[in-house]
């Protein structure tokens, strides 16, 4: 999918939702412990929920990779599904690889070519022969950690190295990588204080934006200082919306929430007129 494209969908649906599913065999409605396969037809009933109020959906590798083959086959399943039925979507691999460049481009072929996803996130400290085997792939985004939104953060990311917080100095040098024109950055919402910085560094790619909703992130603060005339937002709820009822109706309420949010960004994006 393109940046055209993923924008066109944003002003249709007067939403820049993105839904992570971060399926937990733990959390799901127990009724559905019975299916053949669990995970897939939770996420299939979140999808057809709510696919009209998102325009991107972002499984977390590591919840499908915790439950090994089974795992695997459930990731498939998912993405395949959104892809027939759903093309329309952005999807993202939320995977955070990185390595050096021959690995790279395993990762790349398994995630773009194999399971077909739109994009990745990886993570940029190895540098740019462990990024650019991603952008090797022009018809798809690699989204790289900038600053996240857990408290380990500061342990690394905001430390000054000649002045500079290390966090800008990702932002700035992998603007000078080869195809940087597909690349998106994670900011955590719980940073959205960061973003005017940062869109004095990155004023045009599109910011995935995690932490809102249950890790406290705030969707006002974040359109506030993260959005631009291109929009260049994509705000991520997981467990605040998949996980809004452990009951036969998870579903609809899945949708309700996700609906909340939408109207809110909805709101947002007349404001951009």
């Amino acid at each position: 999918m393109t940046t055209e494209a993923l924008l066109e969908q944003i002003h249709k649906k007067k939403s820049f939702l993105c839904i992570g599913l971060d399926t937990d065999l733990e959390k799901i409605p127990t009724h559905l412990l019975a299916e053949e396969d669990p995970i897939f037809a939770f996420n299939k009933e979140i999808i057809d929920a709510t696919h009209h109020l998102c325009v991107a959906y972002k499984p977390n590798i590591a919840f499908y990779e915790a439950y090994g083959i089974q795992g695997w086959v459930a990731l498939k399943k998912t993405i395949d599904y959104i892809n027939s039925k759903y093309p329309e979507l952005f999807t993202i691999a939320d995977a955070k690889r990185g390595d050096i460049g021959n690995t790279s481009t395993r990762y790349a072929k398994a995630f773009f070519e194999e399971l077909a996803f739109d994009s990745i996130t990886i993570a940029p400290y190895m540098g740019r022969d462990s990024v650019e085997p991603f952008l090797a792939f022009t018809d798809k985004h690699t989204i790289l950690l900038a600053l996240t939104s857990n408290d380990g953060a500061y342990d690394f990311q905001t430390k000054k190295i000649e002045g500079i917080e290390l966090y800008k100095e990702v932002l700035k040098t992998t603007q000078t990588y080869q195809n940087s024109e597909n690349l998106m950055y994670v900011v955590g919402a719980t940073k959205a204080e960061y973003l005017y910085d940062i869109r004095k560094i990155v004023p045009d790619n599109f910011l995935l934006i995690p932490g809102v909703g249950a890790q406290g992130g705030s969707l006002e603060e974040v359109c506030k200082y993260g959005l631009t005339s291109k929009v260049g937002l994509l705000v991520n709820s997981s467990r605040g919306i998949i996980y809004a009822s452990n009951k036969t109706d998870f579903a609809n309420a899945a949708a309700n929430c996700a609906e909340r949010i939408q109207v809110k960004m909805s709101g947002a994006l007349k404001n951009l007129n």
